[in-house]
C-alpha cells in the first residue's frame, strides 16, 4: 500500500476548533508530526494536537517558520525536516502533518509536500481543512467578512505594507496576515483609506493571552507577529446593500 501524508488543519489555536474529521486524521495517523521552531519551543499546533492524541504518537519536527531573510538556512530546514518526514513515512503507513489554521492558505505543509513528493515516489497527500484565523476573528468580533456581491482580499503583511495599501484601495474587505511586526504602517494605511473606524485586529484567539481590539487603537507598538486584522468595506445600502 503506498504511504500516505495527511495535512490536517487544526485552527488558530483554539482547541474547540477542530473539525471532526481533522481529529478523526490525527486519531487514524500512525504517528503525527508537528511543526517547531529550532529554539525548541511548543507551538500552538502541538498544544491543539495534545488535546487530541497521547503525547508518544507525536513527532516533533524543527522548521525555520520565521525565517525570510536567510533562503539557505530556510531550504536547508525543510530538506531536513522532509528527510525526517520521509524515514517516518518508510516506517509507518499514514504520517500526519498538523498545522495551524488552513493546510492549503500559508501553510508550511505545501513546502513538506512538494519535498515528500520528490524522496517518497508514490505517496499520496492528502488535506484535511481548518478554521482560519480570519474567521475565528470574524466570530469573536462580529465583523461580517462578507456580504453579496463583496469581493474578500487576503493577504500577508509580511510581502510589505505595500500590499495591503494596494488591497484596501480596492472594493470589499481586506484580511492581513502576520502583521504585527508592521502596526504603525498598517494603522497608517488603514487611516489613508478611510478604514480605521470599522476595523478590527486579533491575535492569541482562543488562547488565555488572546486579544481582540478596534484598529482604531493601533498606537504603532509592535504586536505579536501572529496578529489578523480585518477591514471592511464601508456597508451604506442598509440590509442587503451589497446583493
Amino acid at each position: 500500500m503506498s504511504s500516505r501524508l495527511i495535512g490536517v488543519g487544526v485552527g488558530p489555536g483554539d482547541p474547540e476548533l477542530v473539525t471532526v474529521k481533522g481529529v478523526n486524521a490525527l486519531r487514524a495517523a500512525d504517528v503525527v508530526v508537528v511543526p517547531v521552531m529550532d529554539s525548541g519551543e511548543r507551538g500552538r499546533a502541538e498544544a491543539t494536537v495534545a488535546h487530541y492524541v497521547s503525547a508518544e504518537k507525536i513527532v516533533r519536527v524543527v522548521f525555520a517558520l520565521n525565517e525570510r531573510s536567510d533562503r539557505a538556512r530556510r531550504e536547508a530546514a525543510w530538506d531536513a525536516a522532509g528527510a525526517r518526514v520521509a524515514e517516518l513515512l518508510g516506517r509507518h503507513g499514514s504520517v500526519a502533518f498538523a498545522t495551524i489554521g488552513d493546510p492549503n492558505v500559508y501553510s508550511t505543509f505545501t513546502y513538506l509536500a512538494q519535498t515528500i513528493a520528490e524522496l517518497v515516489p508514490g505517496v499520496v497527500v492528502e488535506t484535511v481543512p481548518g478554521i482560519t484565523a480570519m474567521q475565528d476573528l470574524a466570530a469573536r468580533s462580529g465583523a461580517v467578512l462578507t456580504e453579496g456581491t463583496e469581493p474578500l482580499t487576503l493577504v500577508p503583511v509580511t510581502a510589505g505594507a505595500a500590499v495591503l495599501e494596494e488591497a484596501l484601495a480596492g472594493p470589499g474587505t481586506v484580511v492581513a496576515y502576520k502583521f504585527g511586526r508592521q502596526a504603525a504602517e498598517v494603522a497608517g494605511a488603514l487611516a489613508r483609506a478611510g478604514r480605521l473606524d470599522d476595523a478590527v485586529w486579533g491575535s492569541a484567539l482562543g488562547l488565555p493571552e488572546e486579544s481582540v481590539r478596534p484598529a482604531a487603537e493601533l498606537d504603532g507598538s509592535p504586536l505579536p507577529y501572529l496578529s489578523t486584522l480585518i477591514a471592511p468595506p464601508r456597508r451604506d445600502g442598509g440590509r442587503g446593500g451589497k446583493l
